[in-house]
């Protein structure tokens, strides 16, 4: 069952009423100079509620699912089941029923119905002699989740896809439903669309403060604490291209800001706080893939990277490629959480009113419908109703254990 979060986000700033009366008062400002073309007290359209139920941090796919239920666009848009852990594999399972009735869930009345272009084609995986013991363990793990996927000798994944090159191969997975891939863009857009038409508000800046957290925390003492340990936040919102800004008073702060939210939550002091306690425990963030790859200090892209690392072991595996030519490339962020790669989705130990759905290192896209979900539940009922995602929470951070993915593509 898909819930969606109905809460209106920016009530009582911008309504008609108020530009009525500002609009009363430009005019007498302007009665009292006469000849002047200045017009006082202009409201910019552009700046966010003073006030909100609830900010979501972040505009990509998993932000905007959020609500909906409670660098993505340039994404190669793949989803597959075929993961190591049970809670990956009922994310992408949920996801999957999701985009397929994408219509039912995020259709908008008096618009175009969505097309996402979701081409269904499984994934394959191939295993050698020294890891094929752990294809064979996943395999059992999807079995059991409910996951459609199929084991391949290698004649017969030489039978099913002649083109590949089957040397040093000893075992195949292959995906027989639910995978595939779709168009970032349609999904993004989907998300927001139905998202706007329950009354979210958007607003393009930059979160450059967190001012008033309230905290339940001795290790937060510097900020004031409520008697319930739940109350209102302001940040403070920059708006792009100009010196303006706007606070916002909020109740719930969700980080959903991708590659960026380790920097969001230095905003609140996680990670400054006493060493060996909770609140000294950062955000586990690099924004970048793996060590292995280019430097991210910009995004200029390193053709060579790809020409004399990754192209030589396609060409091997699948002798065409030899003769393909790159004809553009992109540069962008991966959230990487560099605890165990896998989402961190909850609240904070410390900061009960903030929720974290970041650190997807990857899979943000193709999860994003079941974590917005996951994460409207959390909000709306205070635990998970469909999906028990709990063991993504901070938690495994401050006790250290990591839940390890061992299917990483």
């Amino acid at each position: 069952m898909w819930r969606r979060l109905q809460v209106k986000v920016g009530l009582g700033f911008c309504g008609s009423d108020l530009e009525t009366h500002m609009e009363a008062m430009r005019k007498k400002a302007m009665d009292a100079l006469p000849g002047s073309s200045w017009t006082p007290l202009e409201i910019n359209p552009n700046l966010p509620p003073e006030r909100a139920d609830i900010v979501i941090v972040g505009g990509g796919v998993v932000g905007w699912s959020i609500y909906s239920q409670a660098s993505t666009v340039l994404s190669g848009g793949g989803i597959r089941q075929q993961f190591s852990l049970p809670e990956n594999i009922h994310l992408s399972l949920a996801s999957a029923d999701f985009l397929r009735n994408i219509n039912e869930h995020l259709g908008v009345l008096n618009e175009d119905p969505i097309d996402l272009q979701f081409n269904q084609s499984g994934y394959l995986f191939l295993a050698s002699e020294a890891v094929a013991h752990i294809m064979e363990e996943n395999y059992s793990t999807q079995r059991y989740a409910g996951a459609k996927v199929s084991l391949l000798s290698p004649t017969q994944l030489k039978e099913k896809f002649p083109w590949v090159n089957t040397e040093g191969v000893v075992l195949a997975s292959y995906g027989l439903e639910n995978e595939g891939w779709f168009d970032p863009w349609s999904l993004l857009n989907a998300f927001k669309r139905k998202a706007i038409s329950m009354g979210a508000i958007q607003c393009c800046g930059e979160v450059t403060g967190s001012l008033q957290l309230k905290v339940k925390s001795l290790y937060f003492s510097f900020f004031p604490t409520s008697d319930d340990g739940m109350s209102a936040c302001v940040e403070q919102v920059q708006m792009p291209n100009s010196l303006e800004y706007q606070p916002v008073e909020c109740a719930i702060v969700v980080n959903a800001a991708g590659a960026f939210s380790g920097k969001l939550t230095e905003m609140l002091g996680i990670g400054f706080g006493p060493k060996q306690s909770i609140a000294g425990i950062p955000l586990p963030f690099l924004n970048l893939n793996y060590a292995a790859e280019p430097d991210v200090s910009n995004l200029e892209v390193d053709h060579s990277f790809f020409q004399e690392n990754v192209w030589p072991h396609l060409a091997f595996r699948v002798p065409a490629f030899e003769k393909l030519k790159v004809t553009s490339a992109w540069a962008g962020f991966y959230d990487y959480n560099t605890f165990d790669q896998n989402a961190i989705i909850g609240t904070h130990p410390l900061i009960n009113n903030m929720y974290f759905a970041t650190g997807f290192s990857g899979h943000g896209l193709q999860h994003s419908p079941a974590v917005g979900r996951a994460v409207a539940e959390l909000i709306l009922d205070g635990n998970y109703k469909t999906l028990d995602l709990s063991g993504f929470s901070f938690n495994r951070i401050l006790t250290q254990e990591p839940k390890l993915e061992t299917n990483i593509v």
